[in-house]
């Protein structure tokens, strides 16, 4: 299982719709802007809700943390485990630094910060459940077009058609342009 950018498939979206975080007076976080970097997991067929935040600082050109989120509850992350160890689901199903992920000192209040946002802004979580179902469709839709050798042609979007990533405008005012 692999992590991937949002931006990699979805580039206008990410340039539209990606969040940042911006510190001016905060006590445990220097001042700068931090962007939220959104990865999914891109192996066809998993369906683990869950996104890594890839908390990018501005100033300092780094990645400061990588927040994990899930936002299916523990019973949820249980059946798609198989197993229900109470540590892993936690993990799991909210806001955590990614134990696999080097982090640095500011990961922490960064994690706080984020935790906050994700408490508060319902359209942000919802925003990122819509990137995930973006995300996961071009990425099971690939699979099948390789197994299948490209059998079947895309089905082309009109230029006045609804926008398939959901904005609800014009795919020529959106992501057609």
């Amino acid at each position: 299982m692999f992590y991937q950018p949002f931006n990699e498939l979805f580039p206008e979206i990410a340039e539209k719709e990606t969040r940042v975080l911006i510190s001016m007076d905060h006590p445990d976080l220097p001042p700068d802007e931090y962007a939220l970097i959104e990865s999914y997991c891109n192996e066809p067929g998993c369906d683990c809700r869950r996104v890594f935040l890839n908390v990018a600082s501005s100033r300092r050109q780094k990645i400061e943390a990588v927040i994990t989120f899930g936002w299916e509850n523990e019973d949820f992350y249980s059946e798609w485990l198989g197993f229900d160890d109470p540590n892993v689901l936690e993990e799991l199903k909210g806001p955590a630094l990614n134990t696999g992920s080097p982090q640095t000192e500011l990961a922490p209040a960064l994690l706080r910060e984020v935790t906050q946002i994700l408490q508060i802004d319902r359209g942000y979580v919802e925003r990122l459940k819509r990137h995930y179902r973006l995300f996961k469709d071009a990425v099971d839709n690939e699979g099948i077009e390789s197994e299948e050798e490209n059998s079947s042609p895309r089905q082309k979007i009109g230029r006045n058609e609804p926008c398939p990533c959901g904005s609800g405008k014009k795919y020529k005012h959106c992501c057609g342009k």
